[in-house]
């Protein structure tokens, strides 16, 4: 049976720039806020390109060691077992680390040579280079504004690789995804988008995070089955934006005035 490529509505030549870099075995670095799609993103090119995806969540305690393998003691013998990244470089999988920004530096070391013309991998631990396969991606994408000036891509890093800046769709294309996503109807659709639209702009309320197309797709499957609107705008819109109650209180009362 063939598998169900996942939902994605583009909103440029992202799928275009993918293609080519793909065809020319280069590198690709998605930029942009959180739950702006670009994990659903690859997950449909790699879908559409009918190949492996292999998805590594990094966070402060990824190392390269989690990425390219260890050896472990199985029975009476110590033996080699291959990482993601490894895997993905001998097998031609599409390897994508979320948020690569959060992952410790051992692991830009380690991913350098992959991104560069010689597209090979060493392992230091076993004392071999691998060469990529002919099919092998890497992608990789953060949030550039996300703790500015703590966790940021180094520009000799950045310049590695093809980049895309991923933004919030406009409130027409963000409607259709709600409703392609959810089956919510194009009314409750096109209130909660507008919802979304006054709290991206509430630039005043210092937010670390603002509205993601993620929230408002939780939102509309929330009403869609039947949660009441106010109630589901509460908890999956407005609760998950902030811990502070004057903000909360605010951005309820909004919420609830316009839905």
């Amino acid at each position: 049976m063939e598998k169900q490529k996942p939902y994605y509505k583009a909103v440029g030549s992202e799928e275009l720039v993918f293609n080519h870099s793909y065809k020319n075995r280069l590198p690709l670095l998605i930029k942009g806020p959180t739950g702006t799609g670009k994990s659903r993103f690859v997950e449909y090119m790699a879908a559409k390109l009918e190949k492996e995806l292999i998805t590594i969540s990094c966070h402060e305690e990824t190392s390269s060691t989690d990425l390219i393998g260890r050896y472990i003691i199985k029975g009476a013998e110590t033996i080699w077992i291959d990482g993601p990244l490894t895997r993905a470089v001998k097998e031609g999988a599409i390897i994508y680390l979320d948020e690569v920004a959060e992952a410790r530096p051992d692991i830009i070391v380690a991913i350098h040579s992959l991104t560069d013309h010689r597209r090979e991998l060493y392992i230091d631990k076993i004392g071999a280079t691998i060469k990529a396969h002919a099919d092998f991606m890497l992608v990789a994408s953060y949030n550039p504004g996300y703790q500015k000036g703590f966790k940021e891509l180094k520009p000799s890093t950045r310049q590695r690789f093809v980049a895309l800046t991923f933004d919030y769709p406009s409130e027409k294309l963000e409607r259709e995804i709600l409703e392609n996503e959810t089956g919510i109807p194009s009314a409750d659709a096109k209130k909660i988008v507008a919802i979304a639209g006054k709290i991206r702009n509430l630039t005043e309320l210092g937010l670390a995070e603002t509205v993601s197309t993620r929230l408002l797709v939780d939102a509309a499957k929330l009403i869609n089955s039947g949660l009441d609107k106010r109630l589901a705008m509460e908890t999956a819109v407005v609760e998950p934006l902030s811990d502070d109650q004057d903000i909360l209180v605010a951005l309820k009362d909004l919420s609830d005035l316009m839905i």
